[in-house]
Parts: C-alpha cells; sequence; structure tokens
C-alpha cells in the first residue's frame, strides 16, 4: 500500500498533540497545587514522559500490539520497534501510513495515562517511588489494558492476537477506558496505600496559581483534538466527526460543571470552568466517533455536572484524591463508557453499533459495562497491590517534615518562585539584570 502524505502528516500532528497534552496536564496540576510542592507535581508529569518513552520503545509497544499474543498480552516479536521501519500500520485494518508514525501516536497514550495518576497522591509522594511505580505500572497495568482495548489483531478485526475487550465489541475509540477509567481506578488505589495528607481535610489546600490551571486545562483542550480525531488515523471524515464532538460536548460540560457551582454555592469559579471543560473532554473521549453532536452536548453537561457533584464524593467518604482523579476521570470515563450504549449510531460511523435511543437494545451497555467495569476492577487490584509494595519495600511517602516545610526542597532542592533576592521590594546584592534573567528562566 502506498503511504498517504495528508494521513501521515494528520497522525503524526496529532502524535504531537498528543504529547503536548503532558506539559499541559503538569499546568494544570501544578497550579491547583500548594506553592511547596508545584515542582514536584510538575516533575511527576514530566519524568513519565522519559521513563514510559523508553519502555515503550524497548518492550512497551510490542506488548500492546504483538500480533501473535493473546486476548490478554501481546508479543515480543517487535522488541526495540526496529521491526516496524518500511511498514505500514496494521490495527484491524491496513493504513496507508508508516507503522512508525502508528507507534509513536500510541506512546503519547501510554504517557499521559502514567501522568494522570500522579494528581491523585499530589503533595506526598516520594520522587524515587514514582518513578518505579511509573515503571512497573505502565508494564503490568497499561500495556495489558491497552492490549485489550486497542489491538484488533493483525489487519482483520477480531484477527490473532486482538484483545480481548475489542473482540467482544467494546466501543472506546480514544481510550475512555484504557486511560481514564485505568488512571482514575489507579489513582484511588494509590490513595488508600498513601493516606490523606496532614491536615486534610480541616487545612485549607486551596490551589496556589489559578491561571495556571486555566492554561493547563487550555493545553489540555487544543491537545485533545489530536487525541480524538488523530484515533481516526487519517484525515478523514471520521476524524472531522471526532473533532466536532470532542469541541461541542466539551464547551457543554464547561457549562454544566458551571451550573452546578451556580446553584449549589452561589458562584461559577474559574476552577471550575477548568475542571468542567476536562471532564468534558474525558466523557466524550471513547465516544468521540460513535454519537451525533446532538448527543456529544449532553454527554458533556451530563459529564459537567455529574462530575461536579462526584469531587465531593471525597469529603463524605473520607479518601483523600488531591487534585480530583477520581471525581473527573474516573467518573467522567465511566459516563462516557456508558453512554455509548445510550447514544451511539450506525448513522454517524457505520464502525459502531447503535445504542438504545436508536433501536440497538440494552447489549451495546452491557457490554459497554463490561469494559469499564473489566479495567477498573483489574486497574484497581493490581496497582493497590503494587502500592504497598512499593510502600513497604522504599516507602511511597515522604516524612512528616517534609510534607510540612514543603516536598519541593525534600525532593528536588528547588522552589517554584525564589523571593530571596528582593528585600522590602529592594534588590539585594545581585544586580537587577541578573535577577530579571532568573525569574524570567
Amino acid at each position: 500500500m502506498d503511504i498517504s502524505a495528508g494521513d501521515t502528516a494528520w497522525v503524526l500532528v496529532s502524535a504531537a498533540l498528543v504529547l503536548l497534552m503532558t506539559p499541559g496536564l503538569a499546568f494544570f496540576y501544578g497550579g491547583m497545587v500548594r506553592v511547596k510542592s508545584v515542582l514536584n507535581m510538575m516533575m511527576m508529569s514530566f519524568v513519565a514522559i522519559g521513563i514510559v518513552t523508553v519502555l515503550w520503545v524497548l518492550y512497551g509497544y510490542s506488548l500492546t500490539f504483538g500480533d501473535t499474543g493473546n486476548g490478554f498480552i501481546g508479543d515480543l516479536k517487535n522488541v526495540g520497534i526496529g521491526e516496524l521501519v518500511d511498514k505500514v500500520a496494521t490495527n484491524g485494518a491496513v493504513y496507508p501510513i508508516p507503522a512508525l508514525a502508528f507507534a509513536m501516536f500510541q506512546l503519547m497514550f501510554a504517557i499521559i495515562t502514567v501522568a494522570l495518576i500522579s494528581g491523585a497522591i499530589a503533595d506526598r509522594a516520594k520522587f524515587l517511588a514514582w518513578c518505579v511505580f511509573a515503571a512497573v505500572w505502565v508494564s503490568v497495568v497499561y500495556f495489558p489494558v491497552a492490549h485489550w482495548v486497542f489491538d484488533f489483531g493483525g489487519a482483520e478485526a477480531g484477527g490473532s492476537g486482538a484483545g480481548w475487550l475489542a473482540n467482544k465489541g467494546v466501543l472506546d475509540f480514544a481510550g475512555g477506558t484504557a486511560v481514564h477509567i485505568n488512571a482514575g481506578a489507579a489513582g484511588l488505589a494509590l490513595v488508600l496505600v498513601l493516606g490523606k495528607r496532614i491536615g486534610w481535610p480541616k487545612t485549607p489546600m486551596k490551589p496556589h496559581n489559578l491561571p495556571l490551571v486555566l492554561l493547563g486545562s487550555g493545553l489540555l483542550w487544543f491537545g485533545w483534538f489530536g487525541f480524538n480525531a488523530g484515533s481516526a488515523l487519517g484525515a478523514n471524515q471520521t476524524a472531522a466527526v471526532a473533532f466536532t464532538n470532542t469541541m461541542v460536548a466539551t464547551a457543554a460540560a464547561l457549562l454544566g460543571w458551571l451550573a452546578v457551582e451556580r446553584l449549589r454555592d452561589g458562584h461559577a469559579t474559574s476552577l471550575g470552568a477548568a475542571s468542567g471543560a476536562v471532564a468534558g473532554l474525558v466523557a466524550i473521549t471513547p465516544a468521540c466517533a460513535f454519537v451525533a453532536p446532538w448527543g456529544a452536548v449532553v454527554i458533556g453537561l451530563l459529564a459537567g455536572s455529574i462530575c461536579a457533584v462526584a469531587v465531593g464524593l471525597k469529603y463524605r467518604l473520607g479518601y483523600d484524591d488531591s487534585l480530583d482523579v477520581v471525581g473527573v476521570h474516573l467518573a467522567g470515563g465511566l459516563v462516557g463508557c456508558l453512554a455509548i450504549g445510550f447514544f451511539a449510531t450506525r448513522e454517524v460511523n457505520t464502525a459502531g453499533k447503535d445504542g438504545l435511543f436508536y433501536g440497538g437494545g440494552w447489549g451495546v451497555l452491557g457490554t459497554q459495562a463490561l469494559g469499564a467495569f473489566s479495567v477498573l476492577a483489574y486497574s484497581f487490584i493490581v496497582t493497590l497491590v503494587l502500592g504497598f509494595i512499593i510502600h513497604k519495600l522504599i516507602g511511597f511517602r515522604v516524612d512528616k517534615d517534609a510534607e510540612v516545610e514543603g516536598i519541593d526542597l525534600d525532593e528536588h532542592l528547588e522552589s517554584a518562585y525564589d523571593l530571596t533576592s528582593t528585600v522590602g521590594g529592594v534588590l539585594g546584592p545581585r544586580t537587577a539584570k541578573a535577577s530579571h534573567m532568573e525569574v524570567s528562566a
């Protein structure tokens, strides 16, 4: 098959957009924590890029998309991904793009899934323990789960090596199960392992920089077009549908979250706008290529309002999910995956199915529930065990003094904002020029 320059360009740009989402997430999470832990929070996202990329090349791609594997895991034929050079992409079909372009696009999904988890344990995790966790978790949880959902086996759907959820007909266009439910369940498990932050929930732990939060959510929204529309693996009608639904669902979710805040609290907040947008992005991810735009609007409204309520459950149930990974990604992922059972229509995508609202019966909803809750259970159980093992072997949580005084200084010997060069508004011994350069850097 000849390579399509247009499709290849779109997939490569989409891969870059999805990579941008991880620094965007770092800004989003970094602004939400207190000033003494912002660098540690952002570093947890950035180090995930390094760890996951290396492991993906060494064996991750092969374990996820290995053609001769089984329903649970791929194979090790493409260790080092050297065999992908000069080949076209195949996954349930043959695509006119280089196999390496597909491999790099899928890598970005693995990276951000790991990074998402970090928000649940903000302010209290050892950096080394996080690095060990990231390496092991992506190997024993993400790679198998992504194989279950994303690997359609060889060049024909349901062929040799296809993931068992793909064979069951679970619809997940861009990662509601493998990315968001997976990360949300893992975040909940780690919260139980590490326990509550010192002083939570009595001590106020408000975001230290809301402009950073809004910047991060904007970058996530921008990059998410690559995440969803790029999953069409071509510049085509399916990509256009996914792009459109991503936009309208996110806008609706933002409004839904703000409406809940206004009715419940009397105020619509910037943090709510940013969080609502992310909730909409999460929910539409699995459904973006299977529903009509009106359905995407409803899904967005549901996700924004449901997630706005779900983030408050941590106070009632007593688990300290620092940055609402459970309330947004787990809850939002479940909303999106299950909504397919109601809103999916073959009028939009003949490769999909008809949901309840289009005469499809309860079967699609049942299949979606199977996919969502099997991933939730596997991720939660394995992460809980892995977290306890790491906690016992090397300690997962920083000591009390480090948590109180500042995890940035303890773990990285740095602070996000250096104000020591000024005293009472007057510059210290260093020159004004040097101080300005340091602040700018």
